[in-house]
């Protein structure tokens, strides 16, 4: 059984096929700014909030990270007009995207928080700087810069998963390829014309935002780790509201 494939009529779409992908790229921009926002700001309550915040937060991640985001972009569409919230096809989508990929935002810039050595915060707080400068300018940057890799994982991950909003009629690309193959039958050339464009769409973002996280974090990664700063035994939960809490001075370690 041979196939004779047949790309000669997609010209005809390629218009189509062009503002499917900007939409699918506006999508993943506007949710990638939200979500970073979501995971900045709930990494940040995750590790320094008050008790019942940080419940907040881990029942939002859990939830978010425990569904299938197909079944959150319906809920978003079809479930918040019955609450008499009425937003658009894509309003939803970017709701939908903002949420999902603020759930693993939240772990993942948690864990960049983490790895930054308790050291360099006693000696920002020597310098004079109170509980949110040193946050601002000492702990975010070198945790954002430590966990880039990961949230641009994420976002490509995101990107790839956008396809499903098809299923709400955003003209993203997968509606595209729908479209085009419902009118010349040719399903197969379709779903190849937009598997290698999500590729060169992922493999392009990938590495323009790879250049451009080496020069936003040059030199803001934390070297080396805690053992290095005398603080290797020091528990990890010593961030617990130190960053909201103004100047309250460390004990010096023994």
């Amino acid at each position: 059984m041979t196939y004779a494939f047949d790309f000669s009529g997609f010209g005809l779409y390629a218009g189509m096929l062009v503002r499917g992908a900007a939409v699918t790229l506006g999508l993943t921009a506007v949710s990638t700014v939200l979500g970073g926002l979501v995971g900045i700001g709930g990494a940040s309550i995750a590790v320094a909030g008050p008790k019942w915040a940080r419940w907040i937060v881990a029942s939002y991640v859990e939830l978010i990270r425990n569904t299938p985001f197909i079944v959150q972009l319906f809920f978003v569409f079809f479930g918040l007009p019955s609450l008499g919230i009425h937003i658009d096809e894509v309003q939803a989508a970017i709701l939908a995207m903002t949420v999902n990929l603020g759930a693993y935002a939240i772990e993942i810039v948690r864990a960049g928080i983490d790895s930054i050595p308790r050291g360099q915060v006693q000696a920002a707080q020597a310098l004079g700087l109170h509980g949110r400068q040193v946050f601002r300018f000492v702990v975010l940057p070198q945790a954002i810069a430590n966990v880039f890799p990961a949230l641009l994982s994420q976002v490509l991950i995101v990107m790839l998963g956008s396809a499903v909003v098809s299923q709400i009629s955003v003209p993203d690309l997968t509606y595209a390829a729908n479209f085009i193959q419902s009118r010349n039958f040719r399903s197969f050339e379709s779903y190849v014309i937009i598997t290698i464009t999500y590729l060169v769409l992922s493999i392009v973002l990938r590495q323009l935002l790879n250049r451009f996280g080496r020069g936003l974090f040059a030199g803001r990664a934390a070297r080396g780790n805690s053992n290095s700063h005398g603080t290797g035994n020091a528990p990890r939960n010593w961030r617990n509201r130190l960053m909201w809490r103004g100047a309250r001075t460390l004990p010096t370690e023994r």
